[in-house]
């Protein structure tokens, strides 16, 4: 009976993986723009409105009631956007963002196999750790055996080459 061998996969550093969410962050700002748009263009015309409408009080606090308004909206859209392209893409087939795609990278769990949307959701949310940590989460893809980052680890994923 011959023993398959099976080798240790090729794992994705830290520069690669920065430049693929380079790509990435290019890409879904480009798409939050897009998608508020609209939302900017209702926040001037509200702004203008109420400043035309009411006295010096009210108009302060129209606009700061319309600009927290808009702000909180962007912030749950690119919170949205950004959770499901990442949890999407990360699950399906390709195993990858585009920017990953671009650069011939994959996300697997550790054993090497594609990840369910539930565990990509947990690595995209375990991101937020890794910022709250002043990157040193991203940082550590440079420095661990797997090079992991901080969100890998707590999904345990992995993030690999495509040529394995």
């Amino acid at each position: 009976m011959e023993l398959i061998e099976k080798t240790e996969p090729k794992y994705a550093g830290f520069w690669l993986r920065f430049v693929a969410n380079i790509i990435d962050q290019l890409l879904l700002q480009t798409v939050i723009v897009i998608f508020t748009l609209p939302l900017i263009f209702g926040m001037v015309t509200g702004i203008i409105t109420a400043s035309k409408e009411q006295g010096d009080a009210s108009k302060a606090i129209a606009i700061i009631s319309v600009v927290m308004g808009f702000v909180a909206l962007l912030f749950a859209v690119s919170l949205i956007v950004g959770w499901l392209y990442y949890a999407i893409m990360e699950s399906s087939k390709q195993q990858g963002t585009l920017g990953k795609m671009a650069l011939g990278i994959k996300v697997t769990d550790i054993e090497g196999n594609k990840i369910t949307f539930t565990r990509a959701t947990g690595r995209y949310f375990g991101k937020i750790i890794s910022n709250m940590t002043i990157y040193i989460g991203y940082i550590m893809a440079g420095f661990t055996v797997k090079k992991q980052a901080l969100h890998d680890i707590i999904a345990d994923c992995l993030v690999i080459k495509k040529d394995n």
